[in-house]
């Protein structure tokens, strides 16, 4: 059937429009067209748009393809029929080096007899037949087959590219300077050529500099990694002394914790892979281009070098790494976390010396702390002794000096820190809410203020009566069993650590770490406002009791 159709057919309805050539495996595109598959997907891969080469109808997404098979097999058809009216030749001559061959045939390559301006390809005799029967393709302008077609003609007037306007940086025919062109200034492509070829050899300088920034980059980063690995075994071997005199199970906790911290030294390694593969492929880019520069740099093709000059001039986008460091991690939380899950599974017994132990430590770092009353809200008042502070709901008349909280009820303590460590508890007793905790000098004092660490507040705080929560920014539920009586809170400058207690329990309940504090920082309380009667109890700054 496939037979007796193809034979009713002519021959243009069995050529594809893009290869001049019977259809193989064909496929029908929705607007009605047909087109081999292998020539309809590498003009789409070329293309900027998905669109019909024929009636130029736009595909919001790429079609997909799928063979007709009926029109397959009667392109097969018809090109056995052609096959066997054809007398039998021997293969033609492929082309000499210095001349043009057909682009279309596959396999020999013969000369070419004429090249298309429309197509900008060149056909042998064999595919050069349909220019000439055709009509479609009759009204194409052929002329004697030439190489690169696309490089050398203007594509407005199929003129010869011999002139480069300055005006719009693109090479034009000497017609382009009688119309658009016009008023720009232009110049010889031997005198453009000359001068973009001196820009080039800046930019390959640049390049070149920026590929040895880069691994300068890579030092860094190793050099990062082996302090981290250095850090990490040190953290290990502390926590073999420490679990070594306890139980089986405190060995397996220590176990845990030794995997722990590989697991984030490993992921510390991780990332600084990650920065050395991203630096070491910006390497490459930037090789591969100092390569292309190199190269066009060497070359004496003006017109090549111009054609190129916009595309390669510029070095390729590449991330700014002078902020890019790997941070060593700080395992101060995972020892605690790693004791914390001991606790269940040790007895009531063991806990609470354990937790009764690290406060005794972070205790021996206490601080006199005192009530700023230059700082204190308008509405709070505060001790003789600066010891207390509450709210009244009263707005006293006050100097509204710059360090004065004037909306939030707010107070800071006078002494301020700048390196080294301390600790101070602060008794939260009978209180439905409060927060406290230490903030840095350069805090806004004045309007609404959002408690987090990006904003310069390291706090927690008791809302409802019940809710607790660290304002790490999103803010943190924290565990707490019972009301708390006491906090205590201590800051580590130096290991950028602010961490919080249950005094009465001996428990932690919130650490913030990786805090790279550069100003002065401040105790913080808040003994919230009033509210139905409610919440009239004080903030109490109380001495720590090393006896408990």
């Amino acid at each position: 059937m496939a037979s007796a159709s193809s034979s009713l057919l002519s021959e243009e309805q069995f050529l594809c429009s893009i290869c001049l050539d019977v259809f193989t495996d064909p496929i029908s595109t929705s607007c009605g067209h047909n087109y081999c598959n292998t020539c309809i997907t590498h003009y789409w891969n070329t293309s900027n748009v998905c669109q019909c080469p024929l009636c130029k109808e736009t595909f919001n997404m790429r079609p997909k393809l799928s063979v007709n098979k009926v029109l397959s097999e009667m392109a097969d058809q018809f090109r056995k029929s052609k096959q066997q009216r054809q007398t039998s030749s021997t293969n033609p001559e492929p082309a000499e080096p210095d001349e043009v061959s057909c682009d279309v045939c596959t396999e020999t390559k013969p000369k070419a007899l004429k090249s298309c301006l429309v197509c900008l390809t060149s056909y042998c005799d064999a595919h050069l037949e349909p220019h000439l029967k055709l009509p479609g393709l009759k009204r194409h302008k052929l002329i004697d087959p030439v190489k690169n077609l696309e490089d050398i003609l203007c594509k407005r007037h199929d003129r010869p590219l011999e002139l480069f306007c300055k005006t719009d940086l693109m090479c034009i025919c000497q017609f382009c300077t009688e119309s658009d062109h016009k008023l720009h200034t232009t110049v010889s492509l031997e005198e453009a050529y000359e001068g973009k070829k001196a820009e080039l050899g800046k930019t390959e300088a640049e390049v070149q500099q920026m590929i040895q920034e880069r691994q300068v980059k890579i030092k860094e980063v190793r050099r990062s990694v082996e302090l981290g690995k250095k850090d990490a075994d040190t953290v290990v071997a502390v926590s073999v002394q420490v679990f070594t005199a306890l139980i089986s199970c405190i060995e397996r906790s220590q176990a845990e914790l030794i995997d722990v911290i590989e697991e984030k030294q490993k992921t510390t390694e991780k990332q600084a892979e990650g920065f050395i593969k991203e630096l070491q492929k910006e390497i490459t880019e930037l090789e591969k281009r100092s390569s292309e520069l190199k190269q066009l740099l060497h070359t004496e093709d003006h017109l090549h070098l111009l054609q190129n000059f916009t595309s390669i001039n510029i070095p390729p986008p590449t991330k700014d790494w002078t902020k890019v460091n790997v941070h060593q991690s700080s395992h101060a939380g995972t020892v605690r976390t790693a004791v914390a899950q001991l606790e269940k599974t040790l007895s009531q017994e063991i806990e609470k010396n354990l937790h009764d132990a690290e406060l005794r430590r972070i205790q021996q770092y206490e601080v006199d702390v005192t009530l700023d009353p230059d700082t204190a809200h308008c509405e709070l008042i505060l001790s003789e002794d600066g010891k207390q502070v509450s709210d009244d709901n009263i707005k006293k008349n006050l100097p509204d000096n710059p360090e004065r909280f004037s909306t939030c009820v707010i107070v800071l303590g006078k002494q301020s820190f700048s390196s080294g460590r301390f600790y101070y508890e602060v008794e939260v007793k009978g209180k439905t809410a409060w927060t406290v905790g230490v903030a840095r000098e350069s805090i806004n004092r004045k309007g609404d203020i959002t408690l987090s660490p990006n904003n310069g507040y390291w706090t927690i705080w008791l809302r409802n009566g019940n809710e607790y929560k660290a304002l790490a920014g999103p803010g943190v539920l924290l565990p707490v069993r019972e009301e708390l009586q006491k906090v205590g809170v201590f800051v580590d400058y130096e290991e950028g650590l602010v961490s919080f207690y249950d005094v009465e329990t001996r428990v932690h309940l919130y650490s913030y770490t990786g805090c790279a504090f550069t100003e002065r920082l401040y105790p913080y309380f808040s003994p919230c406002v009033i509210r139905n009667g409610e919440n009239s109890a004080p903030l109490i700054i109380s001495p720590v009791n090393h006896t408990d």
